[in-house]
């Protein structure tokens, strides 16, 4: 199994090994989990810097409680 990021297609692909081709369009997760410019960057941080990590975080957790636990949003005064 293999899991990287595609920038032609802008998803982070994971292939097993019977051929089978998951893609995570990663715009349109950020679209609907992201609530601000904080979340999309670490968003983005995971997307390129650890597929892995965001393929399960995606497939298996839950984005929108880890990004307001990871993220300090602080709207200027």
């Amino acid at each position: 199994m293999s899991c990287k990021f595609n920038m032609d297609t802008v998803c982070v692909e994971l292939r097993y090994s019977d051929g089978t081709i998951v893609s995570i369009d990663t715009i349109a997760v950020e679209n609907e989990v992201a609530d601000n410019m904080y979340q999309r960057s670490e968003l983005d941080y995971l997307i390129y810097n650890a597929p892995w990590e965001y393929a399960d975080l995606i497939l298996n957790g839950d984005p929108e409680k880890y990004l307001k636990a990871v993220t300090e949003y602080k709207p200027l005064d």
